[in-house]
């Protein structure tokens, strides 16, 4: 998800938080001062709080006027308690975290991390580079916006199934737009797949359809899904932060018309889009979830010019026509309600961050899956069926999104209504309800 950089000013005061640099998706690129980031880059809506202890939900409303939320309160807010309680906490599987480069201090800024909020580390934490060795330079914004990816990634898969052991994936090139980064992707996600390393993959990342030289370059991608599918792998992609619209092939504009990001279009790939939450300080909501467009950016959905309607779909064919529509199920994604974050590598901007973006989307939803496979004693694989059947059949596990939309950027997006639509997908979830439902399914 490559999209064009958007600067915004806080004016708070050196004392308050601040607002360094944001965008409207994926990894982003900011420390105590504004960096200067090639346009093509996407990188996540991002607030760095000057602040290295987490600060409470109060603290960001009177010192920005925005909500930020930690761990305990996703927790709350998503039924991870209750999952928890009875012991579904990820042990025994394995999410995999694909991004471009890493960060050279992921595994520290984790523990603390970990510490801070009063979280177990992973079973397990390994770090693979399997096509490639990855060198990190402090000094290039490309790879330090992949490192906040990263660490992103990893501490909201690990808050959501702490459990559940991480398989840092890293590659050397960084993925823009249209063909260029995936080989690399594409050969990892199949080691991690022919290696038996993993259960559930997350990519915070894509590309908009149309920056593919063709519709056939973009479907010579596409092995690793394939290869996911064949052995009951779960793969999760980020539906993007710029709404209905998306960037074009050097990220120095979004197309004034709508378009689609890929793979998080892809059948085979369930696409993760963004809602925004009002918690109070204990994750209870203060009223329903909405469509995230808090003006950083924009829950990423729409209809799919190169995959048709897959069959899971067919329910909800009035809504997508021919094509695949997106997303399926949204999580967490607004700056205003965004994460908490800690990293270190950036000199002048150690400590907590607010993230948004359906950047922390996926990875809150690899937790999950990690749950799920868990408690019903085997990989769920594809998600999306489960997800389609819960739907339709007004499970009380989907809790639907009913409010706001994904226009951005000039672009008339789509309306969340009751049941499935292009903003939010069926909506979100009760993932404690969710785990009984789909392990009576599966038993």
């Amino acid at each position: 998800m490559k999209r064009r950089l958007r600067r915004y000013l806080a004016g708070i005061g050196a004392a308050g938080l601040s607002l360094i640099l944001t965008a409207a998706g994926g990894p982003t690129a900011a420390a105590a001062h504004a960096v200067t980031l090639h346009p093509a880059l996407e990188h996540a809506p991002h607030i760095y709080t000057g602040s290295t202890v987490p600060p409470t939900t109060a603290t960001c409303q009177a010192r920005s006027h925005i909500n930020c939320y930690g761990p305990q309160q996703f927790a709350v807010a998503y039924g991870l308690t209750k999952a928890f309680a009875a012991g579904d906490t990820g042990k025994g599987r394995t999410i995999a975290i694909v991004d471009s480069f890493g960060s050279p201090t992921i595994e520290a800024d984790l523990a603390t991390f970990d510490s801070d909020f009063g979280i177990k580390p992973p079973p397990s934490f390994r770090i693979i580079q399997p096509v490639g060795a990855v060198t990190f330079d402090a000094g290039n914004s490309t790879e330090i916006g992949w490192a906040q990816e990263t660490t992103l990634d990893v501490e909201y898969a690990h808050a959501f199934a702490p459990d559940a052991n991480i398989l840092l994936v890293e590659t050397p090139t960084a993925e823009t737009e249209g063909v260029v980064g995936f080989p690399d992707i594409v050969a990892a996600e199949n080691y991690v797949i022919d290696h038996d390393l993993a259960d559930v993959i997350t990519q915070s990342f894509g590309a908009t359809e149309d920056t593919f030289d063709s519709p056939q370059q973009l479907l010579e991608q596409r092995s690793a899904f394939v290869n996911a599918a064949r052995h009951n792998v779960t793969v999760l992609g980020s539906s993007g932060d710029a709404g209905a619209t998306g960037a074009i092939f050097d990220g120095s504009a979004d197309y004034p018309y709508r378009v689609n990001s890929w793979p998080s279009a892809d059948p085979l790939v369930t696409s993760v889009g963004g809602t925004q939450l009002h918690l109070d300080a204990a994750g209870h909501r203060t009223s329903p979830d909405v469509v995230w467009n808090d003006g950083h950016g924009a829950g990423g959905g729409g209809v799919s010019k190169v995959f048709a309607r897959p069959s899971y779909q067919d329910n909800v064919m009035n809504v997508v026509g021919t094509h695949r529509g997106t997303p399926d199920i949204s999580m967490s994604a607004a700056v205003d309600g965004g994460a908490l974050v800690y990293y270190s590598f950036v000199p002048g901007s150690v400590g907590y961050h607010i993230f948004g973006g359906t950047s922390e989307a996926s990875p809150q939803l690899a937790g999950v899956v990690a749950l799920l496979d868990q408690a019903a004693g085997r990989r769920v694989g594809q998600l999306n069926p489960l997800l389609y059947a819960a739907g339709a059949t007004h499970q009380p596990s989907i809790v639907d999104v009913t409010s706001g939309d994904n226009s951005f950027d000039g672009v008339v997006g789509y309306p969340a209504t009751q049941g499935y639509d292009l903003a939010s997908g069926w909506g979100t979830l009760d993932v404690g309800t969710l785990i009984q439902q789909v392990t009576a399914l599966l038993h």
